[in-house]
């Protein structure tokens, strides 16, 4: 039986697959619990996915960031299962990258394939129309030859209508190599680094009355501003690498492998097994005894420097240990954490680490949080969104509009929130209290809290999480509690407390825009 509900709302690939365990068929969606669940909810597919829906036993999910990396990442599956019912795509050409030949003076142009030490790369590029763009707008502003050789006849004209023109001596090698680094830089994503030259120079040329080169330069600053596709999945790269990352719940650690091969994403293996203090080394060492290990380990944390020196000796030469802390490879470490939430982490996990780590007699089945929200002291508003069984409960959420505090007081506005909801609770014989009731801020938004639930005699426990450190506060307690921030738990609370900002910031746009228009039909009546 296929759990829908675990299949998260994410945008990824699915691979579906037979009784015997073998993959039929991978598809990507935008979101894939709507997309596998139209599998089995409609009844008018063709014979084919008749065919394929009958033939299912059972269905695993890759979360990527976007729905461009699961079309990278689907092409990639595809290629290397092979699945019987993905015919048409079997034989389908790799995305194209745009191709810098390595000469005295270099062309560009595209390449299906790519060839070490011969030319430089970048992309690939999913769409084919942006792809041709992006070499349209690169060959034309920084007049680039194109990757063909042309007739000198040839070769005239189209220095004279794009190109710089090597080929009849118009441009020197240093003066092209310029243009050549200038592109290069646009093309690796490394825009930003040029841009703020770019216009300083360009203010420079406008002032000394240069007009014909301040627009070059223009010209050059919207090519670097248009290169806004990043891809994660696929990278061109000359190595293997294997991205490795975990959590722990309930004395359980739950770890994921991705494995990307030559640049592309193409596998992942999940364990789970008892959490210890060297839990994490020991398995990097009994995974990599009986396989050859990649290039690169991309790691959440440092390991110790033996590891390294074993899977060197087990490789037969260096094996690089990262541990990134921003860029591309950080990016593919969340992504394998988001995968391990969806698929490890089920709603009840959250809510049962949540409790052994705050220590809570009970299970903190339904949770609410509270966040004020104000500009510069203005259309100050609170929110509550609540969270039942580790999942958001709409239908449960509440606005405030600030009532009795005057000026900026985020403790004050804290208490008459609490005061009003829990009142209203009370006063209606309801029995709907929460189980736990987290505060955004610090201890002094706590203690505001705290104080009037005492006085209404409502027991709660309350607690606060502060954005900063992600400190945890606790009634009564002096020191704040610092949770593990790999650990569910941690994640759990910060899902809740960003739902509750999230919830809140909207309520005050929407208060700001009625007060803006209610003050331009002021305006327009007194007119």
């Amino acid at each position: 039986m296929i759990d829908l509900a675990a299949i998260p709302h994410a945008p990824g690939c699915y691979l579906y697959s037979d009784s015997s365990g073998e993959i039929i068929y991978i598809g990507k969606a935008k979101d894939l619990r709507k997309r596998v669940t139209s599998y089995f909810q409609k009844k008018d597919h063709d014979a084919k996915t008749r065919m394929l829906v009958a033939n299912i036993d059972s269905v695993s999910v890759m979360v990527t960031n976007t729905e461009t990396e699961a079309l990278l990442l689907e092409n990639n599956l595809i290629k290397k299962n092979q699945p019987k019912y993905n015919i048409d795509l079997k034989d389908a050409k790799r995305f194209a990258y745009i191709e810098l030949t390595k000469e005295p003076f270099p062309r560009i142009g595209i390449a299906r394939r790519t060839s070490k030490g011969e030319a430089a790369y970048f992309g690939p590029f999913v769409s084919a129309a942006e792809r041709d763009e992006i070499l349209r707008v690169v060959r034309r502003i920084f007049a680039i030859r194109p990757c063909r050789k042309l007739p000198k006849r040839a070769c005239l004209r189209y220095h004279m209508a794009s190109c710089s023109g090597p080929c009849i001596g118009a441009v020197t090698e240093e003066d092209y190599h310029t243009q050549i680094e200038r592109a290069t830089a646009l093309l690796k994503g490394r825009g930003t680094e040029i841009l703020a030259s770019l216009k300083e120079e360009m203010k420079e040329r406008s002032a000394r009355q240069e007009f014909e080169k301040a627009l070059s330069l223009r010209n050059q600053i919207s090519a670097i501003e248009r290169l806004t596709q990043c891809q994660h999945v696929e990278r061109p790269k000359e190595t293997d690498e294997d991205v490795i990352t975990y959590t722990v719940s309930d004395e359980t650690m739950y770890l994921m492998v991705f494995s990307v091969e030559r640049g592309r994403l193409s596998d992942k293996q999940d364990y789970s097994f008892a959490a210890g203090g060297d839990a994490f080394e020991e398995f990097l060492v009994q995974y990599y005894a009986d396989r050859v290990p990649p290039s690169e380990l991309i790691l959440p944390h440092e390991v110790d420097e033996a590891l390294a020196g074993y899977l060197t000796e087990r490789k037969g030469r260096v094996v690089q240990v990262t541990v990134p802390k921003i860029g591309e490879k950080k990016k593919l470490l969340e992504m394998v954490e988001m995968n391990i939430e969806h698929s490890f982490l089920k709603d009840d996990l959250k809510v049962k680490d949540l409790q052994a780590n705050l220590d809570l007699p009970d299970r903190p089945a339904v949770i609410e949080c509270f966040d004020i929200s104000h500009l510069s002291g203005t259309s100050m508003v609170g929110s509550m969104v609540q969270f039942r069984n580790g999942i958001p409960d709409k239908k449960n959420y509440r606005r405030f509009k600030i009532r009795t505090v005057e000026g900026i007081d985020d403790y004050a506005s804290i208490g008459e929130v609490v005061r009003r909801r829990y009142q209203r609770l009370i006063d209606e014989g309801s029995e709907m209290m929460p189980d736990l009731i987290v505060i955004d801020g610090g201890r002094g938004q706590l203690s505001s809290a705290v104080e009037v639930l005492k006085e209404l005699d409502c027991p709660v426990p309350a607690i606060a999480l502060a954005k900063r450190e992600e400190e945890v506060f606790l009634s009564g307690e002096v020191l704040p509690l610092h949770l593990d921030p790999k650990g569910m738990a941690l994640r759990y609370l910060q899902e809740i407390r960003n739902e509750a900002h999230r919830f809140a910031i909207a309520y005050h746009k929407l208060l700001r825009s009625k007060r803006l228009a209610s003050d331009m039909t002021r305006k327009k009546d007194a007119l």
